[in-house]
């Protein structure tokens, strides 16, 4: 670590660690730099929807951070194909769950529990999308992804806490749980409806469920994602006109990595954010904030 004491008698606040780099300001003057320090050894995590994507993106990122991570998904190859990657890295297992599935819910606790004998975050990724016009949407296709999208993160998270409660009450420490939510929480699109109204439900869940369980210290939050680069949005690399609409809207100029939002989870994970709860962090560019479209330079 480089200190630049600008202020005799300022305490270093930090050792070097592997991860994001940190630039500390007093009074506008640098004082020192050092490496944020995050770190998640020997903690256990669930992921679910974890098999590709911004799940798998987070998994990862939590298992070089020293994590023990559980990868739940219904997608049985992917979600072991997954599991062959991480374990190069770590400590990995795959754990079929249908997330509004009660019974699963119930499996994929006791065999997290049963592999590694404690739960201390939870990170609630799975979700599907239905794009359908409002008048033409089918009852079936919004009960399914309220069912998984919102539903879901509600069984997973009761089933998690009640044996983080536990842990708690036994002397251990307590735990965290992060939601997936979205942009479109706030905004939304005409023909993602269930998806929107999921997502918005979410922002609620997040501030309730970190109400209830902040007597026991176990904290609450969500991510909401812009536009990031998963095998969902991939295909506006061959669609010039795709890419510039959400270009247009981005003022950061450029799509999201999942890797960026893996770092946001590992932040909200670690003791680095002990005292954040009920909050929900936008990772988007820019969009939210904006109020006009940005010019998008040609060729880009």
């Amino acid at each position: 670590m480089e200190n630049i004491h600008r202020h005799a008698g300022f305490p270093r606040l930090w050792s070097p660690r592997r991860n994001a780099a940190h630039v500390l300001f007093v009074a506008g003057q640098i004082v020192c730099r050092g490496v944020l320090n995050v770190s998640l050894e020997n903690k256990v995590a669930i992921v679910t929807g974890a098999a590709r994507g911004i799940g798998f993106a987070v998994a990862k990122r939590f298992v070089m951070d020293g994590a023990k991570v559980v990868i739940a998904d219904v997608d049985d190859q992917a979600g072991e194909e997954a599991v062959k990657d991480l374990q190069s890295l770590g400590d990995a297992m795959y754990v079929h769950c249908n997330v509004a599935q009660r019974l699963d819910v119930r499996n994929l606790v006791a065999e997290t529990l049963n592999a590694f004998k404690d739960i201390d975050i939870l990170v609630n990724n799975a979700g599907v999308v239905v794009g359908a016009d409002f008048l033409e949407l089918e009852e079936d296709d919004f009960d399914r992804v309220l069912s998984i999208n919102l539903k879901g993160a509600f069984l997973c998270s009761q089933a998690v806490a009640r044996h983080m409660v536990e842990q708690v009450e036994a002397g251990g420490s307590p735990g965290c749980i992060i939601n997936m939510s979205s942009i479109n929480s706030v905004v939304a699109i005409p023909n993602q409806i269930p998806y929107c109204v999921s997502k918005g439900g979410m922002t609620q869940l997040t501030k309730t469920t970190a109400l209830a369980l902040a007597p026991h210290g176990i904290r609450v939050n969500a991510i909401g994602p812009g536009s990031i680069m998963t095998e969902m949005l991939s295909s506006v690399n061959s669609d010039p006109a795709a890419k510039n609409r959400i270009m247009s809207r981005t003022p950061m100029l450029r799509i999201g990595e999942p890797s960026e939002i893996a770092s946001v989870a590992a932040f909200l994970a670690s003791q680095d954010a002990s005292y954040v709860t009920g909050q929900t962090i936008f990772a988007d560019g820019g969009r939210l904030p904006l109020n006009y479209t940005v010019a998008v330079p040609d060729g880009d």
